[in-house]
């Protein structure tokens, strides 16, 4: 067991108690990806990239594949290049089709139907619609019109836990009556190709992906509790000092947004975890040695290993955070659910079991629930 890391003066209590009616729980999850899958060499090669200090960051980032949907070719063999209209729609198409497939996927693996959907949530960072992607879901899927809904726009990756949290909020004041939560990130509509290092940091690290997570509280103490973990409680840091290190602003040069990222932000996200994880942990006598599951946003290599280096983390409890980056990048606000739909299908955890999620982005903010099989 890794060290608890116990705040000072404060004696090991037990473990927050498993709540009876009214306690949100996962009852099942989907993910879906864009059908066309890339090596970082083939997005090099795609767009004739040959500086060697942007192939290495390519290369260099511990990512092997990421599913995309870039522009199309042109007469000359060479992508086109795209509008910022030409995004939104890319951002449209592709972020109702892979929410769709994440929708469908997830309520198969809770056993439940669409008819079932009394509560809907949107989590997107690559595209502004109005109406949002959780009206066009509801009209897409056929939900029934009487479905609650909520669009989360804008937050970025740290985003999921922040929608999950009122997603468990209405669970909870809604015992028995079933939530989704959608993340919905085509990254590639969000994507500025112009050689310099700033975009092709953000070129080299995200994929296009949705995830989907199905919210259950039990009506009645007696009732079966959902098959995932119970979701005991939320809690968030954010580092103000940090606001303008991730950001998704206008690019007047570009006539299209831009994605920003602060070459420091792995050195302040690792240094302000021990914080974050310890105001959730706070008052339960629970240290990270007692955690038994890590579900962590793949946010990239260096982030990842100053998460694991500051909460003296093992590379076995980052596993499924290095292996959907390894297969898929940075996925935004999604990535923690295909974390945990990896961890889920291994079935490591049993009965009793604690586990930590974590997500990270802009604000600076990190954000963390604390979870129990």
């Amino acid at each position: 067991m890794r060290g608890t890391q116990q705040p000072a003066g404060r004696a090991p209590g037990p473990p927050p108690q498993r709540a009876a009616a009214g306690s949100p729980g996962l009852a099942g999850v989907g993910t879906a990806v864009p059908p066309v899958s890339y090596t970082q060499r083939e997005v090099l090669d795609t767009f004739g990239i040959t500086d060697r200090r942007i192939r290495s960051v390519f290369l260099g980032g511990n990512i092997e594949r990421r599913n995309l949907t870039l522009p199309p070719i042109g007469p000359d063999g060479t992508p086109l290049e795209e509008s910022q209209g030409d995004l939104l729609r890319k951002h449209t198409e592709t972020g109702l089709r892979m929410g769709r497939e994440a929708v469908e996927r997830c309520l198969a693996d809770a056993g439940a139907e669409l008819d079932d959907v009394r509560y809907l949530c949107c989590v997107t960072s690559t595209g502004l619609l109005t109406p949002g992607l959780s009206a066009l879901l509801i009209r897409d899927l056929g939900i029934h019109p009487s479905c609650q809904r909520l669009d989360v726009v804008g937050m970025g990756c740290n985003a999921g836990l922040n929608a999950l949290n009122a997603v468990a909020g209405w669970a909870g004041g809604h015992p028995g009556e079933l939530a989704l939560m959608v993340c919905v990130e085509a990254c590639s509509a969000a994507y500025v190709f112009d050689g310099t290092m700033r975009s092709s940091v953000v070129n080299s690290l995200f994929g296009d992906g949705a995830a989907a997570v199905a919210v259950r509280a039990r009506e009645h103490p007696g009732d079966e509790a959902p098959p995932g973990p119970e979701l005991l409680r939320f809690a968030s840091h954010i580092i103000p000092e940090a606001v303008s290190a991730m950001r998704y602003d206008w690019d007047d040069a570009h006539g299209k947004f831009s994605f920003y990222l602060d070459a420091d932000v792995p050195y302040v996200v690792g240094a302000h975890a021990e914080t974050a994880v310890s105001r959730l942990l706070d008052g339960t006598g629970l240290g990270t040695g007692d955690i038994d599951h890590w579900v962590v946003h793949s946010g990239g290599k260096k982030v990842i290993d100053a998460i694991r280096v500051n909460l003296e983390l093992s590379r076995h409890d980052v596993r499924h955070t290095t292996g959907v980056l390894r297969d898929h990048g940075n996925l935004s606000s999604g990535s923690f659910l295909f974390s945990y739909e990896r961890l889920r299908d291994e079935k490591a955890a049993v009965p009793g079991d604690l586990g930590v999620l974590m997500t990270m982005g802009p604000g600076s903010t990190i954000e963390t629930a604390l979870v129990r099989w």
